[in-house]
């Protein structure tokens, strides 16, 4: 099964690590670091340039995308 994430970007939802919400989990300076170096190593996706409101982490990449984790939650059952 896939999740869509808008734009053109589908994923497979067995490739799904975690979904979570931009706001909440970006207060962690941990989480900021993880991110920063997931782009500096050229894995973070960025669906489309909107402000973002979650981020999907799978095994190999990391999307950035504008809806929000209940909609992606949804979208997932």
């Amino acid at each position: 099964m896939y999740l869509y994430l808008g734009g053109d970007t589908a994923i497979k939802s067995d490739k799904i690590i975690g979904i979570f919400d931009m706001d909440t989990s970006t207060v962690n300076k941990a989480t900021r670091d993880y991110l920063s170096k997931a782009e500096k190593e050229k894995r973070v996706i960025y669906v489309n340039y909107e402000l973002p409101k979650s981020f999907v982490v799978c095994e190999d990449k990391i999307y950035v995308c504008p809806l929000n984790t209940a909609t992606l939650l949804k979208r997932s059952k």
